[in-house]
This record gives C-alpha cells, sequence and structure tokens, in this order.
C-alpha cells in the first residue's frame, strides 16, 4: 500500500475512483464503501484512491469548552486497517485551520479534479466536507456534471436497525459494550502503545502487569478489567485488562491500561504492543485489602481461563 503525505506526492491526472473520509474505527460500514472502491478500479482500470486526514479535524477545530475528542483508531492504526482490507493508495492530507476554510468548490476543481484526477466518487450516507461543512451531495453532482465524475452514494450499514457509525460505537465503548462494538467493527477493539514501567507494584504482590503508553487521543473502552488478547513475540496470549484510577492503591487522575497475562512472564518493556479486547467482566473497584484485592483477581483469573474456550 502507498501512502501519500500531501497532494504534491501523488502522481497527478491519473484516473480516479475516490472516497474522501476520516474514517475513524475503519467499522463495517466504512469496509463497505473500501470494498466497492477497489470493485469499481479494478472494474475500470484505473486507481482506487482513500484521501483521509491527520490530525482529526475535529481535534484541530476543537473549541475550549468542549468534551475532548477521543477517536476509536489512531492514524497509524487507520493505515494498517486500511491496508487489512485491501487499499493500494492512501492520501494523508495535513489538516489545518487554514485547510478548514477551503471552499468546497476550490478543494473539489482544484484538488479532486485537477491534480488527482476525479473520475468517479464514492460518499458515505452522512457525508459534508469543506468550508462551514458545506459540500454535500448535491454540490458534488453539479460539479460531476461540470468536470465529468460520477457520484456514488453508499447507504448506511443497519445493524439490527439501527446506523452502524464510528458515534454509536464510541457510545457502546463508553457502556462497556465489547461484544457490540466488535460486532460494528467487523474485528475485535484494540488500544496499542508502548510497554512502560510502573511502579512495580504489581510483580511484588504476584501480578505483574504491561503498562501500555497509549495515544492521548485514544477512546479507551469504559473502566473495568476486561478479557483481553495480544500477539506477542508471534504467540497469542490472553489476559486481563484493567482500565482505571487504581482506586485501592493510588486512586489516581490518570486512566491506566494495565495488562496481566496468563502464563506469560518475560520481559517485554519498550515493546509495542496490541492489546484486544474481547469481552467485559466487571467494573472497577476499590477494595478493602490487598488481600481482598488477590482474592478477586484469582476469580477474574478464572473468569478469563473459562473464556478461552469461547475465543
Amino acid at each position: 500500500m502507498k501512502v501519500y503525505r500531501n497532494f504534491e506526492e501523488i502522481d497527478y491526472k491519473k484516473e480516479t475512483v475516490l472516497t474522501v473520509g476520516t474514517f475513524d474505527g475503519v467499522h463495517k460500514g466504512h469496509q463497505l464503501i473500501i470494498d466497492r472502491l477497489n470493485r469499481i478500479a479494478n472494474e475500470n482500470g484505473w486507481r482506487s484512491v482513500l484521501l483521509t486526514f491527520d490530525p482529526h479535524p475535529q481535534i484541530v477545530l476543537q473549541r475550549e469548552n468542549m468534551k475532548p475528542i477521543k477517536l476509536l483508531t489512531t492514524i497509524d492504526e487507520r493505515l494498517s486497517l486500511f491496508e487489512k482490507f485491501g487499499l493500494t493508495d492512501v492520501l494523508i492530507i495535513p489538516f489545518s485551520k487554514e485547510f478548514s476554510r477551503t471552499p468546497p468548490k476550490e478543494f473539489v476543481k482544484e484538488y479532486l479534479v485537477e491534480k488527482i484526477g476525479l473520475r468517479k466518487i464514492l460518499i458515505g450516507f452522512d457525508h459534508l466536507f469543506g468550508k462551514d461543512r458545506a459540500g454535500n451531495e448535491s454540490l458534488l453532482k453539479d460539479m460531476g456534471a461540470e468536470f465529468n465524475f460520477d457520484i456514488e452514494k453508499i447507504d448506511a450499514l443497519l445493524k439490527e436497525g439501527e446506523k452502524v457509525s464510528s458515534t454509536k460505537i464510541r457510545n457502546y465503548l463508553e457502556l462497556k459494550a465489547i461484544s457490540e462494538v466488535n460486532e460494528m467493527l467487523g474485528y475485535n477493539y484494540t488500544v496499542s502503545g508502548i510497554v512502560t514501567k510502573g511502579d512495580g507494584r504489581g510483580r511484588t504482590i504476584g501480578l505483574p502487569t504491561a503498562n501500555i503508553s497509549y495515544n492521548e487521543y485514544k477512546h479507551l473502552p469504559g473502566n473495568g478489567v476486561y478479557f483481553v488478547k495480544s500477539i506477542i513475540n508471534g504467540e497469542k496470549y490472553f489476559g486481563l485488562a484493567n482500565i482505571g484510577n487504581r482506586p485501592t492503591f493510588t486512586n489516581s487522575l490518570k486512566t491506566y491500561v494495565e495488562v496481566h497475562y496468563l502464563d506469560f512472564n518475560s520481559d517485554i518493556y519498550n515493546q509495542y504492543l496490541e492489546v484486544e479486547f474481547l469481552y467485559f467482566i466487571r467494573d472497577e473497584i476499590k477494595f478493602e485489602s490487598k488481600e481482598t484485592f488477590l482474592e478477586q483477581i484469582e476469580k477474574d483469573k478464572q473468569k478469563a481461563k473459562e473464556l478461552i474456550k469461547l475465543f
């Protein structure tokens, strides 16, 4: 998969079928668009290009009084998923406040038509773009007639009557509804990062954990204990992940992601780790003593061992 970081890097005026969006989560609805994009390219002998943005536009345009933006996927995670789902060309536009002021007509004419060579554009059911999000299906149809490109709208994907969307998945994450999250994604929700040294408390009580240094914009599942898996040095390991503030020991303002792997005791500090969330076990609890904490952990481990049979 080729990744271009600006318009100057991509070959100009090459017949192209294109889609534009943030594609946060690369969920099943996004996968429909990607699949259709590739099929159109193959049928016509065109290039297929997915155009996305980094940073995420909401991060750049966020007002001070707004709730912090949290994303399902970092740009690196999105790129990995794009490649997994068969994309060959991805164009990442550096998003800025200046770029956000680009009028929709200028964006389409000067960038998509004159630089990329647009022949067909695929849009999602709720697609808006350009300054003040004034670009819509109607504008694209008018410009398509003028500049000789077609528009195809992909309807929303429904799951049990509700639209699959990044917003809906974020809501399910907050509710700790991991099964629903993974069903809408079509893969297991993942938190990734470098394993960093913690305070060493886990190892002293016989519960070594990997502390994951995650991206500041990453949307974490709600606080609690989860059944997870990771591939470490080519081998699959299951474990327990705690997301929370360590109420029993420190009651920190920071949210930690700490993973204890079953039947694993190697040093993985400074390694990059991907933690796949499979099942919600329980809420985070403040225990009265270290002994009651360890008793509950043994119950959690037993639950995890039972769940391995299902995954």
